[in-house]
């Protein structure tokens, strides 16, 4: 007897949610919006660092494997777009680098972002590497 009053609640027959149940619904979906989004966020500008930091090891080991091959022990000079200092260093595309890279015994001191390059928004700190503008 009781499950046949518990069935007469329900209204057979009619399909839809009510306003509660939407409210419910997008309330949680903005919760979790709320919540994924500035993750996001945070991704994108680290992928921005770590891209620049990988350029900068590669920019790195292109000039110690020149050093290697001149028979150099010490380098001085900048490797980037646009640059004419110190011994010409050869790499694949010089004009392709993002920012013009200072070295100095072959170590990154200085790094500068090339105008309008994709690293926009980072800055370059001796001993850490390139990280997001706060």
């Amino acid at each position: 007897m009781k499950i046949r009053r518990l069935l007469k609640g329900f209204r057979h027959g009619e399909k839809g949610f009510t306003l509660i149940e939407l409210l419910v619904v997008v309330a949680i979906l903005g919760i979790l919006a709320a919540v994924i989004v500035p993750n996001i966020a945070g991704f994108i500008g680290e992928g921005k660092a770590e891209s620049a930091n990988t350029e900068a090891h590669n920019v790195e080991t292109a000039v110690v494997a020149y050093m290697v091959d001149a028979n150099l022990i010490t380098f001085s000079g900048d490797v980037g777009p646009a640059t004419a200092t110190g011994p010409e260093v050869y790499l694949t595309n010089p004009t392709t680098l993002q920012a013009t890279y200072t070295f100095v015994d072959a170590n990154i001191t200085v790094g500068t972002i090339v105008p309008g390059g994709k690293w926009t928004g980072l800055q370059y700190v001796v001993g850490t590497g390139w990280e997001e503008i706060p």
